[in-house]
């Protein structure tokens, strides 16, 4: 049981019964807030409702921008949708109930299937007294139109102050954003308080429907049919599994926003860093993000790879991030392993769905580059020869690091000097992780008549995987390798590495069973939420969703019950067992957790020095919904082959 309600089913899905009152956490940036909030969507915007009954609209189709913040109540005469008792969080809606001696009103906010870029409203009005009711149902909102661009720090205002924007009705970032009664009155701004309302008549007994949207509003529609079939089409295309995997795909779908510069959708893994800080980073994750949909829902996985090799430049590099306006970000972070996740996730999408015509359509280049498009298959090929030509290798011939490689303080935390890490070092990481994608990428190659390059995949990757071996310190892998000095990890163990270490075939069969043993008592131990990324900890221990989902992956091969146990840990029913009373990992998580050992158990990290900390908005994280579904199909042998 949470302290926050309890799960349930609304609608034929699963869905959460929120009965909690205020109840205050720390954002650490800011000053303690009580608000709890879950993020719902569909392919274009996603609706932010909170326990408090009122809701944000988000749209990341020009850039990362609010359209709305903490608004959105129904009134029927002296009842109000703001003081409501019961609130249910599902799927893809919100809903609330608030009653009187005489009236029940009952308000479902819904993100409806597809591109609709509004939020669909009905509001259910049950008459309990003995006499008909006559009053003003009106529907209010207020619209907040607010880009967020790497923003750091504390916030410029404090919440429920919110800035003028600068309204330019000719510009695109400031649309005129409506509210209607379905069928009936209709007000538009940019900026200001919309409300619309009828006039409602109910017998004794009786019930009324009325329904409004909000948003950038189309043409006309047909709101009962709207609702009637999103949410058939909700129950078809979501996993017949358990409650907790229906929940993980709806949110990691209801994460997409359709592109309206590049083209195809983005799967932004969101949380602190697009809602709060306001930017689409790193490239790898909205890659990451799709590898579970391509056995899900393929086409929107083909349609996150397109759009991220879009970030791109015409060499085949890939930026570290789109900023709040998609432009591309690299002035802070140039890891090495992002041309990686997109081969692989070309080459699963390949390896599962066969549609090799894909790969013969035009991918534009960002804008800023003026490039002509180029097919996918020449477009993952360019990334292909990005990755061996200019990240290359180092002098122990391992993937060069850069300035990062997954882990973006891997610099920082090697105790290494930073100019020369970034000149010289090598990542062992990446080398691992190269062994194992490269030569799935060599068998999409194949497949498209690309022999040549196919053939340089396998060779570079048996190359990596021997190298690889090669850091086997008797207990683990090392993780890095510095210019003239001792290799990183040697006296103590970076999770990160071990399991592509086993993944690529670097470890042997002994050394992976002695390995995952070692991890067990070690990173594992003690830690309800999963296995720590570092070993020994000192007082800040780390669990992270991608490295875990890799650890399970590898585990499943020589421990099965180990996995299966590591993937439990990884549930949001752990989160709620071991910390019920934290809401962050109830119905959603961060990237990471802390563990056991730190200050803040069950929450997430902060670094107030430099202005950044997942803390400050620590649910609506991709990580915490895909890595869950990626792990789970792993451990039913759902993977691409070498061949």
């Amino acid at each position: 049981m949470s302290a926050f309600g309890e799960w349930t089913t609304a609608e034929g899905l699963p869905a959460f019964d929120y009965r909690a009152g205020p109840a205050p956490w720390d954002p650490i940036l800011d000053p303690p807030k009580s608000v709890h909030r879950v993020h719902l969507g569909n392919r274009r915007i996603t609706l932010v409702a909170g326990s408090d009954g009122l809701s944000s609209v988000w749209d990341e189709h020009l850039g990362c921008r609010w359209l709305a913040e903490n608004t959105g109540i129904a009134r029927f005469g002296e009842l109000s949708t703001d003081a409501a008792t019961t609130k249910l969080f599902g799927p893809t809606f919100f809903r609330l109930s608030v009653a009187d001696a005489h009236a029940e009103v009952e308000r479902t906010i819904m993100c409806p299937e597809g591109e609709a870029p509004w939020v669909l409203i009905r509001v259910d009005v049950v008459n309990r007294a003995e006499t008909t009711l006559h009053r003003s149902l009106t529907e209010e909102w207020v619209v907040r139109q607010r880009s967020v661009n790497l923003e750091f720090g504390p916030p410029a205002v404090d919440e429920g102050s919110f800035p003028k924007p600068d309204v330019d009705e000719s510009s695109p970032h400031q649309q005129r954003v409506g509210l209607e009664v379905c069928g009936g009155e209709r007000v538009e701004s940019v900026d200001g308080a919309l409300t619309v309302g009828v006039a409602v008549e109910v017998p004794p007994g009786g019930r009324k429907t009325v329904w409004f949207r909000f948003g950038l509003l189309d043409g006309p529609v047909e709101p009962a049919v709207v609702y009637a079939d999103s949410l058939a089409s909700l129950r078809e295309r979501l996993p017949a599994e358990t409650p907790e995997i229906t929940w993980h795909a709806a949110m990691l779908t209801g994460g997409a926003c359709v592109d309206g510069v590049l083209g195809g959708h983005t799967l932004n893994q969101g949380s602190a860093y697009a809602f709060r800080h306001g930017f689409n980073g790193a490239a790898r994750d909205p890659l990451q993000h799709a590898l579970p949909l391509v056995h899900l829902e393929p086409d929107l996985a083909l349609s996150v790879l397109r759009n991220t090799c879009a970030w791109g430049s015409p060499d085949g590099d890939l930026p570290y991030a789109l900023d709040g306006h998609k432009q591309p970000w690299t002035q802070l972070f140039r890891p090495s392993d992002q041309n990686l996740w997109a081969l692989w996730l070309a080459a699963e999408y390949a390896a599962a769905t066969g549609d090799l015509a894909a790969f013969g359509q035009p991918v534009p280049y960002h804008p800023c580059h003026g490039a002509d498009p180029v097919p996918l298959a020449e477009n993952l090929r360019r990334q292909f020869r990005f990755f061996v030509d200019e990240v290359g290798v180092g002098e122990h011939g391992h993937v060069r690091i850069l300035n990062a490689d997954w882990n973006d303080l891997a610099i920082s935390e090697s105790g290494v000097d930073r100019d020369l890490m970034i000149e010289r070092g090598e990542s062992v990481l990446n080398s691992a992780m190269a062994a194992w994608v490269l030569p799935v990428y060599a068998g999409l190659a194949e497949r498209l008549g690309d022999h040549a390059t196919a053939e340089e995949a396998r060779e570079r990757a048996a190359d990596l995987r021997e190298r690889v071996a090669g850091e086997w310190n008797g207990r683990w892998f090392r993780r890095a390798h510095a210019p003239g000095g001792n290799p990183v990890g040697d006296h103590d163990l970076w999770l990160e590495v071990q399991p592509w270490a086993i993944l690529c075939g670097a470890a042997t069969p002994e050394q992976a069973r002695s390995l995952l043993h070692t991890i067990d008592e070690t990173c594992r131990a003690g830690s309800p939420l999963g296995a720590r990324h570092r070993w020994p900890v000192s007082g800040q221990g780390q669990v992270w969703f991608s490295v875990n989902m890799t650890l399970i992956w590898a585990a499943s091969r020589y421990d099965p019950d180990l996995a299966w146990d590591e993937w439990r840990r990884m549930t949001l029913h752990a989160h709620t067992a071991a910390y019920p009373s934290t809401w962050t990992g109830t119905l959603s998580g961060p990237d990471c957790y802390l563990a056991p050992e730190s200050d803040r158990p069950g929450e997430t990290w902060a670094l107030p020095d430099l202005g950044v900390a997942m803390q400050a908005y620590p649910v609506a994280n991709l990580h915490s919904h895909s890595q869950p579904l990626l792990a789970h199909l792993r451990l039913r042998g759902v993977e691409p082959r070498f061949s």
